[in-house]
C-alpha cells in the first residue's frame, strides 16, 4: 500500500482550496465595508396651512381693532400705541388739514381726547388687503358720535390706513381720512360733486 502517493495528492487541493476561500471572503469583507450607508431620504416639508397664510392679517385686524377701541374709549396712549412713532408718520385729517410726527399727533389726541365723552365709533365696509410679507392697507366706512366740551357733534366719511411690519409689531404708517359730506364751500371741480345717487 503506498501512503505516500494518494495522501499528497489530496492535501495540495485542500491547501489552495482554503487560500482561495479565504482570499474571496477577505475580498468580500473589505468590499462591503467601503461600501457608502444609504443617505436617507429627507422628510417631505409640512404643507403650508391656509390659517398661516391669514396670520399677517389678523395681526393687522387686531392693530385696527385696538385703534377702534382706544378711540371709543378716548384713550390717546391706547390709540397712539397703534402708530408708527417716528417723526414722519403723516395724518391726512377729516377736516382737510395734515398733521406730521408721532409727538405732534400725541399732543393733539391728548388735547382733544381730554374734552370728549360718550364717544360711539361703528365701522362698515372693513377691507384689509397685503402688500406682501410687510405691508397692508386697511380700508372702511366709519360713522362717530361724541360729546365734546357737553355738546353733541357726528361726523361720518371713510378711511384709509397703511400698515407695515417694524420688527414683530404690525403699526399703522400713515392715515387719511375724509367726509362722507364735504362743505359745499370746499373747493372742489363742480363736476365731481357727489349726489346721493352717487353714494355708495
Amino acid at each position: 500500500m503506498n501512503l505516500i502517493g494518494p495522501n499528497r495528492a489530496t492535501l495540495i487541493p485542500m491547501k489552495y482550496l482554503l487560500l482561495i476561500s479565504t482570499f474571496v471572503f477577505s475580498t468580500a469583507l473589505s468590499v462591503s465595508a467601503q461600501k457608502p450607508a444609504a443617505t436617507p431620504k429627507p422628510a417631505a416639508a409640512a404643507p403650508k396651512s391656509a390659517g398661516a397664510a391669514a396670520e399677517p392679517e389678523k395681526a393687522v385686524r387686531a392693530v385696527f381693532d385696538r385703534l377702534v377701541e382706544g378711540i371709543k374709549q378716548a384713550d390717546a396712549d391706547k390709540v397712539m400705541s397703534t402708530y408708527e412713532k417716528s417723526d414722519r408718520i403723516l395724518f391726512f385729517n377729516n377736516n382737510g388739514s395734515a398733521t406730521i410726527g408721532w409727538n405732534t399727533m400725541n399732543e393733539v389726541r391728548k388735547q382733544s381726547y381730554s374734552k370728549l365723552a360718550n364717544v360711539s365709533l361703528d365701522i362698515t365696509g372693513l377691507r384689509i388687503e397685503m402688500l406682501g410679507k410687510a405691508a397692508a392697507y386697511a380700508t372702511c366706512k366709519w360713522k362717530q358720535t361724541q360729546e365734546n366740551n357737553g355738546k353733541l357733534e357726528s361726523s361720518s366719511g371713510r378711511m384709509t390706513l397703511v400698515f407695515k411690519l417694524i420688527g414683530k409689531d404690525w403699526k399703522i404708517a400713515h392715515v387719511h381720512t375724509s367726509p362722507d359730506n364735504p362743505s359745499s364751500d370746499r373747493p372742489v371741480f363742480p363736476s365731481e360733486r357727489a349726489t346721493e345717487k352717487d353714494r355708495p
